[in-house]
C-alpha cells in the first residue's frame, strides 16, 4: 500500500515518518534509494512531504516499515 506521510526525524539509520496512525513509520537506510545511500539527510529533509510504501507492520512490537524505492518521490 502507498500512503501519503511527512518526515518527522532523520537519523543516521533512516528517518521516520508520520503516516497518519498512532506510531510513526521507519525507513530505513537501505530502502531510502535504489542506490547506495551514506547520509539519509541528502534523500530526505525534516517535515518533507513524501509519499511511502508499507512493507510491514509488526502490531506486536508496534512497528512500521516503509519504503521509499519503489515511489515516485514529490519534494515539496
Amino acid at each position: 500500500m502507498i500512503v501519503p506521510g511527512i518526515v518527522t526525524n532523520v537519523t543516521k539509520f533512516g528517518a521516520f515518518v508520520d503516516i497518519g496512525v498512532k506510531q510513526d513509520g521507519l525507513i530505513h537506510i537501505s530502502n531510502l534509494a535504489r542506490g547506495f545511500v551514506k547520509d539519509p539527510s541528502t534523500v530526505v529533509k525534516l517535515h518533507q512531504h513524501v509519499m511511502v510504501k508499507v512493507l510491514a507492520v509488526d502490531l506486536e512490537r508496534k512497528r512500521i516499515q516503509l519504503s521509499l524505492r519503489d515511489v515516485d518521490v514529490k519534494k515539496q
